[in-house]
């Protein structure tokens, strides 16, 4: 009789639902590679679930056209197996392949009506049942033997009934020579040591394979995901479906398909992804399966399952077993035997993956549940250094409100001490909305959560209890402007800026007598940048913020405004803002974790304002300083801040190796932070278009400028600014319309400290139509604007225009006097690629030798400017030189050339023939002959199949 299933096997993916095959090339290739050596026999190891069948369907596939023939035949979880069950599955299917068998193989006509017509008559039967077996275990063999070239596979020979034990091992103590049989099971399911019983020790002549297949990693989860959702999955993604299944395939599957039904967006990073999937219910197939593996189990051993379920996190056998109320470790024992618990840590045992324990929790009725969390309150409280937000999560489970309140916040006042702001929220967030919390607690804790979701990435249900809470009657007036004025924060964070701004002038009212709280609620108002008014409606909020600075009467409060209006005063080229960022403290003179991330962010907040004005180097100073205590501190969302500021450094310093992909990457993490996200989808317009990626190129501008327009005005402007651009050196008649738009925020806002991004940029556009006296008054209007305005990039950028306009009225001494000079000021701020720009426009005018343009294509190629370095080479032809070719450059072989992966880049992003010779300045011939080229080195079926 089959030994009853453990909780922790179960029956494999139903069928019509296959796993793709994916990680297991390696486990393929030695199954296949024993089997065609015959006689060979293997064993295939693996859990419930780690893909057993599925390397079979991969044998099958491999076997077949080579003249073996294959057959499977699955052993049942019967309580009585039918003798020889398997086997005759298997051998039924043999048909025309029997030729003319052995007379001892009629003993098999009553078992084999398939065969009957094919099989000798049926022997007189035996009088001793030994005797009758061992003809019954002959009759086998010769029927195998029979076959000729065949692969028998037996699966789940766990469940094997003992006579199908007995063939398989007499079978292998003498197999036919063209046999290959392969025997999988479950070792969790061995009623010994062995899949067969006794040990079998085939021939010396018999290859032998053992194949154990062990639960998926990260790349392989990440794989699998990929190939069932279709979509791109990040790494942190495919880390939580690790932690949420085991990386047991048949569970990563039906998680993936789950997801897919979800639509869900597998490229989340970080705790995202942990939240995301935790709101995906448990698989049906999954559940079904681990219930029906859970009423199997005796009654201790459910006991441990289930608090197992409730405790979450792996633990020692005796915590289990005290939880559970059994006397002792025997359970735990037999269930880690089967593989209902793993061991993780050393000596901590737990459920096999989340899935598991979420459908086990599930399954039981609310006053066990209950039980055992109280049970668990009682036994952890007693274990020294237990997280404390483990026991509030208990305590909240067994309905103790008391103990689950102070449990809460010396949990999240802990995780804010660790710098883990999220976890701190996380903590928080329940207390604060339960409507049975006293107002005393409620008025305490509030202002907490306020302060740690301020410091970190709260999400948008964070956000919603923050809403939720400011009309709650049992908050005083003070406490609920605090509350109102960080919702109001998190909304400007969030680009609802209309919203944002009205919470903080509500919360200023309620305030009235918290100078410390209106000051931070006016110093952003004060924020020059956001599209909530002009220049002068922002520094109308100044004085105020100013009377009220001077009267803070704690130096971190005051730390806190600055770090808001020094930054705002600086971008809009204020130079008095440089003089009072002397009334910062050192970062080495303060120890206030809280004062730490104020001064971080004030950092950042300088660096991002000094790489629109063009103080790159300064700029790249203050940003290290504020990435340094962000980290000492945990402030989160002054990181995220920093990585957009650092992407528009190193794009306007040339340092282009690897921007794109970690701007890619970013703008996945940060997408529930419009303003970030924009940030970087301008570097990517940047990128894109300085690559001759069109496509990408637009869609980052768009996703820039169009998506939330009343974010940061610097950032739309510098968008129309480069979709302007890109689109006139296409000869496009929309340009103008862009560079028009930017003009018009930028002339709204009144900030002509962003110049750089816009004029030149309309000033060609005018040209273009011959409108010149349009173009020299918008330079006017500039330079006035500009008068006492510090910011370096927009005089440099009205040097290039003073250039242009020369150049447009072929004053070409002139104009090269121009670029020459703005090139020089570009290299002094850093700006590599429009001092090389300056430095191509200057060449173009006086007609400089071939041999200047051959070195800008070189400096080009090093910043990866791949339009620039083509069309530098695509003039050095048009004045009849030749490019000669460097002595003894290397053969490109298989492996792409540089000017073929520039083609497969804009093929793998959708452009044509035509957009990709305009791009690189060469003719459609020579792309074709290209893209030939590197559909044959990258085995494309098609250009729509290149992939980079």
């Amino acid at each position: 009789m089959a030994r009853p299933r453990k909780f922790g096997t179960g029956p494999l993916p139903s069928p019509g639902r296959s796993t793709p095959f994916v990680g297991r090339t390696a486990e393929s290739a030695t199954l296949f590679d024993v089997v065609i050596r015959p006689p060979a026999v293997a064993f295939v190891e693996g859990e419930a679930g780690a893909g057993k069948t599925t390397l079979i369907g991969a044998l099958a596939t491999a076997v077949r056209g080579r003249n073996l023939w294959m057959a499977v035949g699955t052993c049942q979880p019967l309580d009585e197996p039918f003798p020889y069950g398997p086997l005759f599955d298997c051998l039924g299917r043999a048909g025309d392949r029997v030729g003319v068998p052995d007379p001892v193989t009629g003993a098999l006509r009553g078992h084999l009506p398939e065969l009957a017509d094919l099989l000798p008559p049926a022997p007189p039967p035996l009088d001793r049942p030994e005797a009758e077996r061992h003809r019954m275990f002959r009759a086998v063999c010769a029927l195998v033997r029979a076959l000729g070239q065949a692969v028998l596979v037996i699966e789940d020979v766990h469940w094997a009934d003992e006579d199908t034990r007995q063939v398989l091992r007499f079978l292998l103590a003498d197999p036919p020579p063209g046999l290959s049989l392969v025997i999988t099971y479950r070792r969790e399911e061995l009623s010994g040591d062995t899949p067969l019983g006794p040990v079998v020790h085939p021939p010396s002549e018999v290859a032998t394979a053992r194949v154990g297949l062990r639960p998926f990693e990260e790349p392989e989860v990440r794989a699998l995901i990929e190939a069932l959702t279709g979509g791109v999955v990040s790494e942190s993604f495919a880390s939580a479906v690790l932690q949420e299944t085991g990386g047991i395939p048949f569970v990563v599957a039906e998680a993936a398909r789950a997801l897919r039904d979800r639509l869900v967006d597998t490229r989340v990073e970080g705790v995202v992804a942990s939240r995301v999937l935790a709101s995906v219910d448990v698989p049906v197939l999954v559940k079904e399966s681990v219930l029906e593996r859970l009423h199997r189990l005796s009654e201790p051993e459910r006991a441990v399952a289930e608090a197992a379920a409730v405790l979450g996190d792996a633990v020692p056998a005796e915590i289990l077993t005290a939880v559970a109320g059994t006397p002792d470790v025997h359970p735990v024992v037999d269930l880690v035997r089967s593989g209902v618990l793993t061991e993780g840590p050393l000596n901590r045992y737990g459920l096999r993956h989340d899935m598991a324990r979420r459908a086990v929790y599930a399954a039981m009725p609310g006053p066990r549940r209950q039980e055992l969390h109280g049970a668990a309150v009682r036994v952890l409280a007693e274990v020294a250094g237990w997280p404390v937000a483990r026991l509030a999560r208990h305590c909240a489970g067994a309905d103790l409100p008391d103990e689950w309140l102070r449990y809460s916040e010396s949990a999240a006042d802990a995780a804010a001490e660790a710098n883990d702001m999220s976890g701190a929220v996380d903590v928080l967030s329940p207390v604060v909305s339960d409507r049975d919390v006293p107002a005393e607690d409620l008025n305490r804790l509030a202002p907490k959560l306020c302060g740690y979701a301020l410091a970190g990435l709260p999400d948008a249900d964070v956000i919603m209890r923050i809403e939720a809470l400011r009309s709650d009657p049992r908050l005083v007036a003070d406490v609920r402007g605090e509350v109102r004025l960080c919702l109001g924060i998190l909304l400007v964070r969030e680009s609802r800026l209309d919203r944002g701004c009205a919470e903080i002038a509500h919360a200023i009212e309620l305030l009235g007598d918290q100078p410390e709280r209106i000051a931070s609620g006016m110093a952003l108002l004060s924020v020059p940048y956001l599209d909530i008014a002009t220049i002068a409606d922002h520094r109308a909020w100044l004085p105020r913020v100013e009377d009220l600075l001077a009267r803070l009467p704690r130096r971190p409060v005051r730390t806190a405004v600055l770090a808001t209006v020094l930054g705002g005063q600086l971008i809009v080229g204020d130079p008095a803002g440089w003089d009072r960022i002397t009334l910062l403290p050192a970062p080495d003179d303060i120890e206030d974790p809280a004062e730490i991330r104020h001064l971080a962010r004030a950092h950042t907040n300088l660096a991002d304002a000094c790489s629109w004005t063009g103080r790159d180097r300064q700029g790249r100073t203050f940003l290290h300083t504020g990435l340094t205590l962000a980290s000492r501190a945990g402030a989160p969302y002054v990181v995220a801040t920093a990585e957009a500021t650092a992407a528009r450094l190193d794009w306007l310093a040339g340092e282009w190796s690897g921007l794109a992909e970690r701007v890619q990457t970013l703008i996945h993490a940060y997408s529930h932070l419009p303003h970030i996200a924009n940030e970087l989808n301008l570097v990517v317009g940047w990128l894109a278009a300085a690559r001759g990626d069109w496509l990408t190129a637009e869609r980052g501008f768009h996703a820039a400028l169009d998506t939330h327009p009343t974010a940061v005005i610097p950032v739309a402007v510098a968008a129309a600014g480069g979709m302007a651009a890109m689109l006139l050196s296409r000869d496009d008649a929309t340009a103008r319309g862009h560079a028009e738009r930017g003009l018009a925020l930028l002339r709204a806002k009144g900030s002509w400290a962003w110049t750089a991004e816009i004029v030149p940029q309309a000033v060609a556009c005018y040209l273009a139509d011959d409108e010149t006296v349009a173009a020299r008054q918008l330079v006017a209007e500039a330079e006035e604007k500009l008068n006492g305005i510090d910011a370096p990039s927009a005089r440099t950028a009205l040097t290039v225009c003073r250039a242009q306009i020369a150049a447009a009225g072929g004053e070409h001494d002139n104009a090269e006097n121009h670029y020459r000079d703005a090139q020089l000021r570009y290299h002094e701020l850093g700006q590599r690629y429009r001092a090389a720009q300056c430095a191509d426009n200057a060449a173009r005018i006086t007609g400089a030798d071939p041999a200047v343009f051959r070195e800008l294509a070189i400096v080009f190629d090093a910043l990866g400017a791949t339009v620039d370095a083509a069309r530098c080479r695509h003039h050095i032809r048009s004045t009849g030189t030749v490019i000669p070719s460097v002595r003894g450059r290397r053969s490109y072989g298989t492996q792409l050339s540089p000017r073929e992966h520039d083609v497969a880049r804009l093929l793998a992003n959708g452009h044509t023939n035509r957009e990709i010779a305009q791009a690189l300045f060469i003719s459609r011939r020579t792309v074709e002959d290209h893209v030939a080229n590197v559909l044959r080195k990258l085995d494309a079926p098609s250009r729509h199949d290149v992939r980079l």
